[in-house]
């Protein structure tokens, strides 16, 4: 297998419509383990839309980069109430790349 599969989670803000469904905000990557590029993401916010969205603005960077670049187009451009639960998993998704990924 030429990927691998990890995710991050962080609690969702209160209020929001996914929480009713999920206990934590969670995004998932499959990423290429050669070269750490995102290959595919997911996320457990509870539109389409906003899963898509999410999977977008991340599919194509490499963790290998690290995660300034996918948190700043986070931060610019998605401006949902999930946005500093986003950024936590995301931050948790590249802790867990880092600890078992990257090796």
């Amino acid at each position: 297998m030429k990927t691998i599969f990890i995710a991050g989670h962080a609690r969702f803000p209160s209020g929001m419509a996914a929480k009713s469904v999920y206990e934590t905000l969670t995004i998932t990557a499959e990423i290429d383990k050669k070269y750490g590029v995102i290959v595919n993401a997911g996320c457990t916010l509870a539109t389409l839309h906003g899963r898509e969205f999410v999977q977008q603005l991340l599919r194509g960077h490499s963790l290998q980069d690290g995660i300034e670049q996918p948190m700043e187009e986070l931060k610019k451009y998605y401006l949902g109430k999930a946005g500093n639960a986003l950024a936590s998993a995301l931050n948790d998704l590249y802790k867990q790349y880092k600890l078992k990924g990257s090796d």
